[in-house]
């Protein structure tokens, strides 16, 4: 059986990656925050209560990411190159789509998840005193290319 690679029986190790190359790699994440309708539309309308709650979510989720490995145990830390965070509003719906690239020797899938999850709890955060019945769902890897396994990519109809 093979040893774990990070954390066994208490010895915590951040992998070595010094022997890794150097590529160009990306990675897309989202989320979905559900709420009503009505809350919905006046985020699109820009009439919540708090402000501008997507350039806050934007800004939030940019932050985080550049964060990510002060906040995740054992993840390196890594030079960003980009970073966006983008949001879809639907009728009952905002999808979270955050989007990381680097040049460097490990990915950046862990920043795109920080970067979709901590702008999702922002909107929540921000809209809360009109539905505290607000879901946060389905945060995930869509997409990342770079590395030695290459492309990954997410089916599209799995939830």
């Amino acid at each position: 059986m093979n040893q774990p690679s990070h954390l066994d029986r208490g010895r915590a190790v951040m992998v070595d990656i010094s022997q890794k190359q150097e590529t160009q790699r990306r990675a897309i994440a989202s989320a979905i925050v559900r709420s009503r309708t009505d809350v919905i539309a006046r985020l699109a309308r820009g009439e919540i209560p708090k402000g501008d709650v997507l350039a806050a979510a934007r800004i939030a989720g940019i932050m985080a990411a550049k964060k990510t490995s002060e906040l995740i145990p054992l993840c390196h830390p890594l030079d960003l190159t980009t970073l966006t965070v983008d949001f879809k509003l639907a009728e009952r719906t905002v999808t979270v789509t955050a989007s990381a690239g680097t040049v460097g020797k490990t990915g950046v899938e862990m920043e795109a998840l920080t970067a979709a999850s901590i702008a999702a709890l922002t909107l929540y955060d921000m809209c809360k005193s009109l539905d505290r019945a607000m879901v946060i769902e389905q945060v995930r890897l869509e997409q990342k290319e770079g590395g030695k396994t290459g492309t990954y990519s997410a089916d599209p109809t799995s939830e």
